[in-house]
């Protein structure tokens, strides 16, 4: 379709059109995703085989001390005079080999089974009574064990680095030059390599406060650790993929297939009610704020900013309370004679529930998005819509034509995340209905429970640990992928620096 073509459709023909051209090439987005993913797979083996090569090459060219530093840490650099590098590659040498042997190995030779000796009632041969003899810890099998993962991979980082640097100062010993000093490779850190030393620290703690815990987490998920498999008076061990199979298992009754498929169909209903209404209702009335002729706009502004200012959890608290069935909003209907009796907002039925907990989260959702729309609207040049008006287009036409494409386009980005945070708007939820109204046609969850909701009961009712890592994991995927498939597919993507 030509451009002019396009600009004569009517808005719901323009929003049909786009809706159409982009799912016809959703299916190409998606194998492109995947092909990308496949080569990116392909490139790390590749790579891991460059390394490989490498790592040979420099053991057959290198001199006596080069191929002592593969055994040795840091002989390479000790022999041609870096005496305090060659040390420190030495120590952590002897640290690491110390750590296996007095603690990383008697959990990773464990790590396979996660523990066979069960806490239990025992005959003490000492006192010839029976004792409480403690077993295998598996919880700290699986955790160390991690831990050890790590450090032996961070380790080998650090040998692979010592073999390189070996190999380098031999070839610049052969080349006539002066090994650097290890006063100048600080001084270089603090200068032409000081990214390296800002991002060192921040690394470290991501990798120790996150990458490490998350590891954990997913990898609970398959194992059996639930409430019958408590540690330590109990073992757990793995069991590959099983977890996986009981949620998409379909059965009949309350099982945890039906009620995470309940679940997922709401969470994304409740995610799509959620992000566009706040968004629509928020643009709306930043539009009618900020339209010449309204006056006391700072007044408006600054009541929506106060909305904001108050901490979410305490308004969705009074809001709990408000509406009860002796609560404020049902008083006042009553007074004003258009009920009876008390609504139960919350507790009734599943769609007054949800129908609640969505207008509820507009009230708090819209004061965010008329501050990020207000700024960016007072951004549009005036002189399309002055040239929209002489064309002869209304508020509406300009709305559909100038407005909301120019917002789509700047706020694709924000879009996103908001959608994805409300997939895991634990507190909306939760503080309002605490997932009720409560059902037995559902596995430890209610009517408005969020996957992510139901995650937290997993966890801290019935303790099925390993259910809630996997529809964790479950969840990231879906997430990670929506993202970028969505974003991908956008102008803000296509066109960074450009709207049309």
């Amino acid at each position: 379709m030509k451009y002019i073509e396009y600009m004569q459709l009517n808005p719901f023909q323009r929003f049909w059109y786009n809706f159409s051209t982009a799912m016809k090439a959703f299916p190409g987005k998606v194998k492109a995703f995947f092909v990308a993913i496949g080569t990116l797979i392909v490139n790390f083996f590749k790579g891991i085989g460059k390394g490989v090569a490498a790592y040979v090459s420099r053991f057959i060219k290198g001199d006596w001390a080069t191929k002592l530093s593969y055994i040795i840490m840091g002989t390479g650099n000790f022999s041609k005079g870096q005496y305090i590098k060659g040390l420190l590659y030495f120590l952590l040498e002897i640290a690491y080999i110390a750590y296996m042997i007095f603690f990383g190995w008697g959990y990773m030779k464990k790590f396979p089974t996660l523990g066979t000796v069960e806490q239990g009632m025992q005959i003490n041969p000492a006192t010839g009574g029976y004792e409480l003899m403690p077993g295998d810890y598996s919880m700290l099998i699986l955790l160390y064990g991690v831990l050890t993962i790590v450090i032996t991979a961070i380790f080998l980082v650090v040998y692979v680095v010592n073999t390189v640097s070996a190999y380098k100062i031999q070839q610049s010993v052969l080349a006539g030059e002066k090994p650097a000093t290890f006063k100048e490779e600080l001084k270089d850190l603090l200068d032409n390599r000081f990214h390296v030393t800002l991002l060192a620290f921040p690394t470290l703690t991501i990798s120790v406060f996150t990458i490490l815990p998350l590891v954990f987490m997913i990898l609970i998920a398959f194992t059996n650790y639930n409430k019958a498999h408590l540690a330590p008076g109990k073992l757990f061990t793995w069991v590959g993929f099983e977890t996986f199979s009981e949620i998409f298992a379909m059965t009949e009754g309350a099982s945890k297939g039906a009620t995470f498929i309940e679940l997922t169909k709401w969470t994304l209903i409740w995610a799509v009610f959620a992000t566009v209404l706040n968004y629509l209702f928020g643009m709306i009335l930043a539009l009618m704020i900020n339209k010449k002729g309204i006056k006391f706009k700072a007044l408006w502004r600054t009541l929506f900013v106060i909305t904001v200012a108050v901490p979410q959890f305490v308004t969705l608290l009074l809001m709990n309370q408000m509406l009860q069935v002796d609560g404020a909003v049902n008083v006042l209907l009553m007074n004003l004679g258009l009920i009876d009796k008390g609504i139960l907002f919350l507790n009734s039925t599943a769609l007054i529930a949800r129908i609640t907990v969505i207008v509820v989260n507009c009230w708090i959702g819209i004061p965010y998005t008329i501050l990020i729309t207000s700024g960016i609207l007072m951004n549009i040049p005036a002189d399309l819509y002055e040239s929209a008006t002489i064309d002869g287009a209304g508020p509406v036409r300009s709305f559909f034509s100038i407005t909301l494409p120019y917002m789509l386009f700047v706020t694709t980005p924000y879009l996103i995340t908001n959608f994805i945070g409300n997939v895991n708007n634990f507190n909306v939820i939760y503080l309002l209905t605490t997932g009720g109204p409560s059902t037995e046609n559902l596995y430890q969850a209610g009517y408005t429970d969020l996957l992510v909701t139901w995650l937290f009961k997993l966890t801290m009712n019935s303790q099925d640990y390993n259910l809630a890592a996997a529809v964790g994991i479950l969840v990231f995927i879906v997430c990670a992928t929506l993202s970028l498939i969505t974003f991908n597919l956008t102008k803000s993507a296509k066109n960074e620096e450009e709207f049309s």
